[in-house]
């Protein structure tokens, strides 16, 4: 309950947004750590969401070095939104056409929205920081998503094709 009460009031929930956005909420549990994670998004016309700014909590027990958290935080974040939205493996003949990172797409820094990682005070045990951001981060854009459109996400990559509202 504490990642996910201090995720909640640092992103202003219940409070409003500008038109055309929406907030949604995670969390998740892994390695030893608990993480909650508010995204606040938009989608447009043409089926095309943007992840404005994500506040994420984490309580990883003891911290040593909270930089370190931050930034472990910070790139799951972009990774965990890099399969979202491009996370797609096409067979063509029987073969995965993606070989490697230069042709499997990954979230461009234009395109990462503004993030706040809070701490969670602990003096519970060392848990994970490395991955806990990758799996929650999803969920959370798409409640917004769905608080936005009505529309459930039950499958990725997010499709924009239907998000269209044009």
């Amino acid at each position: 309950a504490g990642v996910l009460t201090l995720a909640a009031e640092k992103a202003g929930w219940g409070t409003p947004l500008p038109a055309g956005r929406a907030r949604g909420i995670a969390v998740h549990e892994s390695f030893g750590s608990l993480m909650a994670m508010v995204a606040e998004v938009s989608v447009s016309p043409d089926g095309v969401c943007t992840v404005h700014r994500v506040v994420a909590s984490i309580d990883c027990g003891r911290v040593v070095n909270p930089s370190i958290v931050e930034a472990q935080v910070e790139s799951g974040i972009v990774y965990g939104l890099s399969a979202a939205f491009f996370g797609k493996i096409t067979v063509e003949q029987g073969r995965v056409k993606q070989g490697n990172f230069h042709d499997y797409a990954a979230l461009r820094m234009k395109q990462m929205p503004v993030v706040e990682t809070h701490l969670v005070p602990s003096t519970e045990k060392l848990g994970g920081v490395g991955e806990v951001a990758v799996p929650v981060i999803a969920p959370a854009v798409c409640n917004a998503i769905f608080a936005l459109t009505g529309k459930r996400i039950r499958s990725l990559p997010i499709d924009p094709a239907l998000l269209k509202t044009a």
